[in-house]
Parts: structure tokens; C-alpha cells; sequence
């Protein structure tokens, strides 16, 4: 028999991912003009890492369609349904690192989906600086972003390394014994 996973957690972790998403948003809204960067800790990193207030229309990496109304319309009827995707697999969970990584994914989701309803698009402001080899900086996120890709690894994790339990093995009384009877005949 099937042991049911308690999924209350992932609620939880959503909310929790949720307000910190949101939270953060209005912060940066508020207090950084749009395309302004303030630099963190500038005195230790200098301008690796630093605040940029940016609106973005499309999806990671700014990607989308050329018309902001055709990515607000897509992106949220996108987001829609993959909210239901994620429930759903929610409640086929077989492992409690998969109930953590769909909270964190249902939190990212709704954050960014709130953003494109009330907004336009999704605010970002988490630009960082990245090694020249590959690319100049980071393209700039949030936490919900973030979120979406830890959650992403954790279920990576899952599906290579985490092994479904093994069938439980008959117990001694289904044999017609009960472990006392096995305990006292070995005594």
C-alpha cells in the first residue's frame, strides 16, 4: 500500500515563496527608479553584484514574442496551466523532495504570474555579474526566478538519484507466525 505524502508543506513553502517574491518586488518598486542599479556591498564586491530595477514583458532571459500584449496573454495562460500541471503532479508525489520543489515552483509561478496580471510584466532586480567567458553579466531575476530553479534541480536530483522505496517484504505473521513466536522458539 501506497503511504499518502503530507502536502501541506508544499502550501507552506509556496506561501512563504510567495510573500518573499512579492515583498522584495515592492521594495525594489519603491525605492529604485526603473533601469537604476544600486550596488550591494559595493566597498567588498564592487559591481558584481547590485540591485537593477528592470520590467520584463518576456520570459526567462527576456525571452518572448515582439508584442508585450501577446507575451502578457501568453505568459499568463501559460502560467495558468502549468499551475494545474503542478498540482496535479503535487498530489502524485512520491517523495517529500518532490513536495518541496513543487511548493517552490507553485510560489515562483504565482509571483511572477501576480506581476504580469497587476503589472505588465515580471519585475526583476537580481543582476549579477558573471565570468566574461561565457556572457558579460547574469541576465537580472528575482526570487520567485530563483526559486523556480532550485526547485527545478531538487526535482533533477530526484529523478537521478533519489530511488523509490523498495515493496515491504511479507511480515512473520502473514507467514503464520508472530515475532514473539520466532523470539521465544529461538531462546
Amino acid at each position: 500500500m501506497k503511504t499518502k505524502l503530507k502536502l501541506a508543506p508544499a502550501y507552506l513553502i509556496m506561501m512563504i515563496v510567495l510573500l518573499a517574491d512579492q515583498i522584495t518586488k515592492l521594495i525594489v518598486r519603491m525605492n529604485i527608479e526603473l533601469f537604476d542599479s544600486v550596488p550591494v556591498l559595493a566597498n567588498i564586491f564592487g559591481d558584481t553584484f547590485l540591485f537593477t530595477h528592470v520590467n520584463n514583458t518576456g520570459a526567462a532571459f527576456s525571452l518572448g514574442f515582439s508584442s508585450d500584449v501577446a507575451n502578457r496573454v501568453f505568459f499568463i495562460a501559460t502560467t495558468c496551466l502549468a499551475l494545474i500541471f503542478i498540482v496535479y503532479l503535487l498530489h502524485q508525489s512520491t517523495h517529500r523532495i518532490q513536495v518541496v520543489a513543487f511548493g517552490l515552483v507553485m510560489g515562483g509561478a504565482l509571483g511572477n504570474l501576480i506581476d504580469r496580471i497587476i503589472l505588465g510584466g515580471v519585475t526583476d532586480f537580481i543582476n549579477v555579474d558573471f565570468p566574461d567567458f561565457i556572457m558579460h553579466r547574469f541576465p537580472i531575476f528575482n526570487i520567485a526566478d530563483s526559486c523556480i530553479f532550485i526547485a527545478v534541480c531538487l526535482l533533477i536530483i530526484d529523478l537521478f538519484f533519489i530511488k523509490t522505496a523498495p515493496v515491504a517484504k511479507a511480515e512473520p505473521e502473514a507467514q503464520g507466525q508472530n515475532l514473539q513466536d520466532i523470539y521465544t522458539k529461538e531462546i
